[in-house]
């Protein structure tokens, strides 16, 4: 145990021990510069900047330009690129599905498989949009049964909370 002790008041003198840190010019032996020091004040200045060197690198990679250098990020530019072609891609797909379309109503019109009166641009073209579905939203037979079996059973439950709350009040 006194060992132990006599380590850790080692180490505590180590750490707390005043140094002086002085700068001389070598001909003349003139004192520039003097700083008193411990080794504790030492590791927490060097600490410290170490935690703001690297927390300054992350902030300029992270939100400058340069992140684009980094493996893994992409830059803006390219995104936004991406996101055009994207649309226009979409955009082509549709037109070629209106073109093909009014390809083969030609080729049907040229066979003789429709007539040329019924041939008309603008309806091939609506031909060609993708339908639009149609939902039957009114109520079945059932659901307007069971919403008259709610109706009624809360009907009696209000009843009921009526009643007892007039049973249970107490005369003046």
């Amino acid at each position: 145990m006194s060992k132990k002790r006599l380590k850790r008041k080692k180490l505590h003198n180590k750490l707390f021990t005043k140094n002086r840190l002085v700068i001389l010019n070598e001909d003349t032996f003139e004192e520039i510069f003097s700083l008193k020091l411990t080794l504790m004040n030492v590791f927490v200045v060097a600490t410290l900047g170490a935690i703001i060197l690297i927390s300054i690198t992350t902030f300029i990679i992270a939100f400058t330009p340069l992140r684009e250098y980094i493996p893994g990020y992409s830059s803006s530019k390219l995104k936004r690129d991406a996101t055009e072609l994207a649309l226009k891609s979409d955009s082509l797909i549709i037109a070629l599905k209106k073109n093909e379309a009014y390809i083969q109503s030609i080729q049907k019109v040229l066979n003789g498989q429709l007539e040329y009166a019924k041939f008309n641009k603008d309806s091939i073209l609506n031909v060609s949009d993708e339908p639009v579905l149609q939902y039957n939203l009114n109520a079945s037979k059932e659901e307007l049964e069971l919403r008259s079996k709610v109706a009624a059973e809360e009907k009696k439950a209000a009843q009921l909370s009526k009643t007892k709350g007039q049973t249970t009040k107490k005369p003046k």
